[in-house]
C-alpha cells in the first residue's frame, strides 16, 4: 500500500516505519526536513509545514494514499490543513489516553467519544487534552467514521525518548540530587517504544475504525520504579519537598486502559515485566 506518515522522525516512529518497510509498503514521510534518520529500507520525503494548508497543498495536494498515518496532529487547524488538501482510503490519528475525564481501573475507548464533543476550530493549546479531543473530532469533518482509527496511548517510554522522564529518576538518584514526588503510590500506565511504534504500523493491515487503546496491560507503582533503580545502584533517592519536581507530578493515578478491541486484532502488548526494568537497566549503563 502507499502510506503517508506525517511525522514518524523520531521516538516510536523509528520502529512505526520499519514496520511499515518491513511488512512491504511503499512509505513517504512528511515532515519539515530537520531530520532525516535512517530506516530499514527506502522512504520517500516531502517537505511540508503540516500546520500551513497552502504547505501541504504544495507537497501532497495532487496526491492518492491508500493509508495516512497522522502522528503529529495536535489540534483541529493541523487536521483541517491537512485532510482538505490530501486524499486516502484510511486515516490513523496518533491521539493519546489523555482524552479520558476520568482515571479508573480498566478504562474503555467509549468512554470518549470524539463525535460528541463539541468541535472548536483551533490550533495547538496549552491544554493538551482539549488539543487532542479537539484533533479527533475534526477528523470526523473530512472522513466517514469507518475510515478513522484514533490510537491511544498513554505514557510511552524507551531508549529514545527525548522527554528524559525515566532518566529524571535515575540521574537524581546516582547524582543524589533532591527530587519531590508528589505521590510515591501512584500507579501509572505505560507503553513500551516498540509496541507503540509497531502497533501504529500493524493497523495499516489490521485495520480498526474508531478509537483504539494501546498499552501494557495494568499499571506500575512510582515507587516501584525508584525502588528498582535505589537496588540497583546502591543508592537512596534522596526526597525533598523542596527537590526537583518529578515528572509524573500532578497526573493523577491510572489503574489500567482496556485494550480488549486492539488485542482482538492479534496484536500483542508486551507486558511490563518483560520490557520495563530491561529498559531501566539499559538507560542505568547509558548514563
Amino acid at each position: 500500500m502507499k502510506i503517508l506518515v506525517v511525522g514518524g522522525t523520531r521516538f516510536f516512529g523509528i520502529p512505526m516505519v520499519n514496520a511499515l518497510l518491513a511488512a512491504g509498503h511503499d512509505v513517504t514521510i512528511a515532515s519539515r526536513g530537520n531530520v532525516l534518520p535512517e530506516f530499514d529500507g527506502e522512504v520517500k520525503y516531502v517537505v511540508m509545514d503540516r500546520m500551513n494548508s497552502e504547505s501541504v497543498k504544495a507537497a501532497v495536494g495532487d496526491k492518492y494514499y491508500d493509508v495516512i498515518i497522522d502522528k503529529v496532529a495536535y489540534g483541529s487547524l493541523d487536521v483541517k490543513a491537512l485532510l482538505e488538501n490530501v486524499s486516502c482510503d484510511k486515516y490513523i490519528q496518533m491521539s493519546t489516553c489523555s482524552v479520558y475525564d476520568v482515571e479508573h481501573e480498566d478504562i474503555k475507548e467509549e468512554e470518549f467519544k470524539a463525535e460528541d464533543f463539541e468541535l472548536k476550530w483551533e490550533g495547538r493549546l496549552s491544554d493538551y487534552s482539549e488539543t487532542k479531543r479537539n484533533a479527533e473530532r475534526a477528523a470526523l469533518e473530512f472522513m466517514a467514521p469507518e475510515k478513522i482509527s484514533f490510537v491511544r496511548y498513554p505514557i510511552v517510554m524507551g531508549d529514545d525518548d527525548y522527554t528524559g522522564r525515566l532518566d529524571f529518576y535515575i540521574t537524581h538518584i546516582k547524582e543524589q540530587k533532591p527530587m519531590h514526588v508528589d505521590d510515591y503510590d501512584k500507579s501509572m500506565a505505560f507503553i513500551w517504544q516498540k509496541n507503540a511504534g509497531e502497533f501504529i504500523a500493524y493497523l495499516a493491515d489490521h485495520f480498526v475504525s474508531g478509537p483504539v487503546n494501546g498499552c501494557s496491560r495494568g499499571a506500575v507503582r512510582i515507587g516501584d520504579i525508584i525502588e528498582y533503580i535505589e537496588k540497583k545502584t546502591g543508592l537512596k533517592a534522596v526526597m525533598s519537598d523542596d527537590g526537583d519536581e518529578a515528572p509524573y507530578n500532578g497526573l493523577t493515578d491510572t489503574d489500567s486502559y482496556n485494550t480488549d478491541k486492539a488485542e482482538a486484532t492479534g496484536y500483542r502488548f508486551t507486558p511490563y515485566e518483560e520490557w520495563l526494568y530491561q529498559l531501566i537497566d539499559r538507560r542505568l549503563e547509558a548514563l
